[in-house]
């Protein structure tokens, strides 16, 4: 197995194959990330911190909207199987031990979104030698930038003073998710020949 996607063509591009598991994957996660959030925002905003999710909404509308067009897709007759595992796993959870419901889904919102931006690290599947300039290449590079923005405003919420009495629950949310994330990742990359390695964890 290699650490890699590959092997790149002759002039630097990811196999469609690869591409098209890969896309799917992101498309399944952040999608499912779109739908919870816009199910969790209030028609008026009452606090702050759902300005942020606000804006999170759209720029997971725009990471979906975006592998959609710079992916080269090839049918693959495995993805219904394995989009059927993926959509059950986002499946909203809400944490175990927060009365407040409404809390307790926008705990395991942040939770998945910490988990989806935090261990999936599409950039790092990219060889030195890949094509700059190709759509796929650029936008993995562009979804890892968003993300590192992304996360940053889930800590600040998941680690916010209204959440204190809570904080145990909010760990093991945050702890189930990226398990979770990470096992399915790794399993997709497995089965198109690529290794996680220490580095993307």
């Amino acid at each position: 197995m290699s650490r890699f996607l590959g092997p790149l063509d002759s002039v630097g591009r990811v196999p469609p194959r690869q591409q098209t598991r890969v896309a799917s994957f992101l498309i399944s996660a952040h999608g499912a990330l779109v739908r919870q959030l816009a199910m969790a925002l209030p028609g008026q905003l009452k606090a702050g911190w759902q300005t942020e999710l606000n804006a999170q909404l759209h720029r997971e509308t725009e990471i979906v909207s975006l592998l959609l067009r710079a992916t080269s897709w090839v049918p693959d007759f495995t993805l219904p199987y394995m989009m059927l595992a993926w959509e059950a796993a986002w499946l909203p959870k809400p944490v175990a031990g927060v009365a407040d419901q409404k809390q307790a889904m926008t705990i395991d919102i942040a939770a998945l979104g910490h988990a989806v931006h935090g261990a999936i690290r599409p950039a790092a599947l990219l060889a030195v030698e890949a094509q700059a300039e190709d759509p796929f290449v650029t936008a993995l590079r562009r979804i890892e930038f968003e993300s590192s923005r992304m996360i940053q405003a889930q800590i600040l919420f998941l680690k916010s003073d209204d959440l204190k009495p809570v904080r145990d629950a909010v760990n093991a949310a945050v702890e189930s998710r990226h398990l979770e994330v990470r096992k399915l990742w790794t399993e997709l990359l497995e089965g198109i020949g690529v290794r996680r390695s220490a580095e993307s964890e």
